[in-house]
């Protein structure tokens, strides 16, 4: 009764941008199952060029958001910004399936992951700013559980779509196209946000630097956290490549990304609703655990059923990791602040996210695939250390 109680609170606009994030997901994660696999494959290119891709792909997103969470305070509406990066992101899916080199594909990605830093921050603080601060958790763990229902759902497209057109990638990556489109559809009638605040509470400029005085201590360790967590976990590529090591074939390989997203899936929700009872801290610290886990069992790897059980286990690392981080960061900032402060923390997490992946591509091709996940299991550690200083 209890858990039907708390659903039937959360607003129907967080509802709705879980549905977006769903189509979306399912969309980009169709691509991203069988991208590493065309790229190194088909187009020869190295685990460094992957690493440098990926990392510079993803830190652009994360970096962007600190524009675009300005910018979304600065206009009082976050909206417009969420149709131009799905719209954007829409518009680069079929860049994908026509791409002939390792330098095409980096510019489909940029171009895709500057549309998810331009929606990014500003989707948060709508639902930071629509969530009532007892559900807050459970708000964010929603979206996110439905961010990763999508995510789920592509990879399992990918395998169906393999199989049933003989393995064409090019062909099957086409396929991307269509929920894209319904994510930005779904915006334009679904998503309605709060009126905005009276002009004297806006910034005056989109970057204005003393506005972050306004943070708190606590708000600029919840930064410095994220950014451990991304210099513990690398791109997800590196998964998808471990697979095609242990022996999955091309068809298969995005049966990885389908266990991953599904224990993230199942694990989202439950954990946002338990932090709004429960500190984060040990939440934040059982992640790490997980993640921990699964980079000694990728490590070690030398079978299908051992890797798909270090996948399961990062997955479930995800899913008591990210809604929670953008709970505190939520927690932690004044109310009309809330993109700016998203921003900045997706930026200090994207400079560690693109070290991480490079450092994962070089000691791939340097050392061995098991050094990757060795180096992760270090980073860790560390984190947990690090964590047991200062409990928030």
């Amino acid at each position: 009764m209890l858990a039907s109680t708390t659903t039937h609170r959360i607003p129907r606009a967080v509802w709705a941008l879980g549905f977006v994030s769903l189509f979306m997901d399912l969309s980009s994660e169709l691509v991203h199952s069988l991208l590493p696999l065309y790229l190194v494959g088909s187009l020869g290119a190295s685990m460094l060029a992957v690493g440098l891709i990926e990392g510079v792909a993803e830190a652009t997103a994360l970096i962007v958001k600190v524009f675009s969470g300005a910018i979304s305070d600065f206009l009082g509406k976050r909206k417009g910004l969420l149709l131009l990066g799905y719209g954007l992101a829409a518009l680069t899916k079929p860049l994908f399936p026509v791409a002939a080199s390792a330098d095409q594909v980096l510019f489909a990605r940029l171009l895709d992951r500057i549309g998810k830093g331009i929606r990014g921050a500003p989707r948060d603080a709508l639902v930071a700013d629509i969530a009532p601060p007892e559900i807050r958790g459970a708000c964010f763990g929603l979206r996110q559980a439905m961010d990763t229902v999508g995510a789920f759902l592509g990879p399992l497209l990918a395998i169906l779509l393999m199989i049933l057109l003989a393995g064409d990638i090019h062909l099957v990556l086409w396929f991307a196209v269509p929920p894209a489109l319904v994510a930005v559809g779904l915006i334009l009638v679904g998503v309605r946000e709060p009126d905005a605040p009276p002009p004297g509470q806006r910034l005056r400029s989109p970057i204005h630097f003393r506005a972050w005085r306004s943070f708190s201590p606590a708000y600029w360790w919840v930064v410095g956290l994220g950014a451990l967590f991304s210099l513990a976990r690398f791109s997800e590529a590196f998964l998808v490549l471990r697979a095609q090591d242990a022996g999955f074939s091309a068809t298969w390989v995005p049966l990885v990304m389908v266990v991953m997203a599904g224990f993230y899936m199942l694990s989202a929700y439950p954990a946002g609703k338990l932090s709004d009872r429960a500190g984060p801290t040990g939440l934040l610290a059982f992640s790490l655990a997980l993640l921990l886990i699964a980079d000694l069992l990728l490590a070690k790897a030398d079978s299908p059923a051992l890797l798909l059980a270090g996948v399961a286990f990062w997955g479930l690392h995800m899913g008591f990791s990210q809604g929670i981080l953008a709970t505190l960061v939520a927690h932690t900032t004044p109310s009309d602040l809330k993109g700016t402060a998203f921003g900045l923390f997706n930026l200090a997490s994207g400079a560690a996210l693109l070290v991480a992946s490079v450092l994962a591509g070089w000691l791939w091709q340097q050392l061995g695939a098991a050094s990757t996940f060795l180096a992760g299991a270090g980073f860790c550690v560390a984190t947990l250390l690090l964590l047991a200083l200062r409990r928030y």
